[in-house]
């Protein structure tokens, strides 16, 4: 699979795993352990043994997916995962043993300057993030509400050809993901100034729809933790100068 969607060799691959470092996901509530390859292509994230038994079940079809969308071009949003790796090591002093299970990513943004990036899950529990600045900036990974404002003042325009492609893209993984019990998962969205395109990608769709996500659901349902609301996105049809859509 990694043939088909990499452009880079498999040694160019491993030889950028052989150099990361922490990187902190700004923004994201998951509380998990974040790198960063060096030349910043590539992310990792530690994955809990409930993820990395989800994968493992899951995988077989995701690779299906993937190498088939890349073959007929079928445009996917799905953010590429090219691998998941256990990694062993032992402390000497104390013969203690420790493993970390990691998946690697493609890195959305590499080789970009991004001027805003937003993580969406179509709800506004809890989805605001305050800047120090108050301003909506690159530094922070930013929420459904922040985009709400933003758009209110400034609306994202889009081509009418790109929001349909956009839009069939996120319909067909949607129903992929969702034929494989996995329902939560969020749309990261950035803003490239440089090149007037919004790059667009689905992440954190590893987790399947198991008993403890449906008591997470039922506790929301219920409103337990607070109000409940919906987020409505809306994507002018036209503009003077309206923006592109990368996967």
């Amino acid at each position: 699979m990694r043939e088909e969607i990499m452009e880079s060799s498999e040694e160019e691959f491993v030889r950028s795993l052989s150099h990361c470092v922490n990187w902190q996901a700004r923004g994201g509530k998951s509380g998990a352990v974040f790198y960063a390859t060096e030349d910043d292509r590539f992310i990792l994230k530690q994955m809990p043994r409930l993820e990395v038994q989800s994968f493992l079940d899951f995988a077989p079809h995701y690779f299906t997916y993937i190498t088939g969308a890349v073959q007929q071009k079928r445009p996917t949003a799905l953010a590429k995962i090219l691998g998941v790796y256990r990694i062993g090591y032992k402390n000497s002093q104390n013969n203690t043993e420790k493993k970390l299970d990691l998946l690697v990513m493609e890195n959305l943004f590499y080789g970009r300057k991004m001027a805003q990036v937003f993580d969406l899950k179509g709800s506004l529990r809890n989805r605001n993030v305050k800047t120090d600045s108050g301003k909506e900036s690159c530094e922070v990974v930013l929420l459904d509400e922040n985009l709400l404002k933003l758009i209110h003042d400034n609306p994202l325009y889009i081509r009418s050809h790109c929001k349909a492609i956009l839009r069939g893209a996120i319909h067909s993984d949607a129903y992929f993901l969702s034929s494989h019990l996995i329902i939560d998962y969020s749309l990261l969205v950035g803003r490239d100034d440089t090149t007037d395109q919004l790059v667009v990608g689905i992440i954190d769709y590893i987790r399947t729809f198991t008993w403890d996500k449906k008591l997470e659901m039922v506790v929301k349902s219920t409103g337990i933790l607070g109000g409940q609301g919906k987020c409505h996105v809306v994507f002018r049809k036209s503009s003077p100068n309206p923006l592109r859509c990368s996967f």
